[in-house]
C-alpha cells in the first residue's frame, strides 16, 4: 500500500512563503514523476508543478515564484512557494506516477490572505 502524506500548508499573508512537503511510503516501484496540483474553491484541480528525470515544469501562474524539488532517497517532493498571492489559495495535492500507477495525497490547505 502506497501512502502520500503532505504537510506544510497553513495561513499566510500575501507576499509570504510556505514550503510544502510530500513523503511517499510503502512498496514503490520506480517513481517516474512527482508533482503538485491544487484546487481552489469552486474550480477544477490544476497542475502547479511537476518534476521528472531532472526536468521541471510549472504553471504559468507560478513561474518565478514556486520551486519544486525532490529527494529521491527519501521519496519526498517539496514545493517552495514564495511571493504568495490570494489567488494561490486552495488545497494542494501531491501526486506521484509509478510503474504501479498514479497515487495522490489527501491534500493540504493553503490560505493566502490579502
Amino acid at each position: 500500500q502506497v501512502q502520500l502524506v503532505e504537510s506544510g500548508g497553513g495561513l499566510v499573508q500575501a507576499g509570504g512563503s510556505l514550503r510544502l512537503s510530500c513523503a511517499a511510503s510503502g512498496i514503490i516501484l520506480s517513481i517516474t514523476r512527482m508533482g503538485w496540483y491544487r484546487q481552489a474553491p469552486g474550480k477544477q484541480r490544476e497542475l502547479v508543478a511537476i518534476t521528472s528525470d531532472g526536468s521541471t515544469n510549472y504553471a504559468d501562474s507560478v513561474k518565478g515564484r514556486f520551486t519544486i524539488s525532490r529527494d529521491n532517497a527519501k521519496n519526498t517532493v517539496y514545493l517552495q512557494m514564495n511571493s504568495l498571492k490570494p489567488e494561490d489559495t486552495g488545497v494542494y495535492y501531491c501526486n506521484i506516477e509509478t510503474r504501479q500507477g498514479p497515487y495522490w495525497g489527501k491534500g493540504t490547505l493553503v490560505t493566502v490572505s490579502s
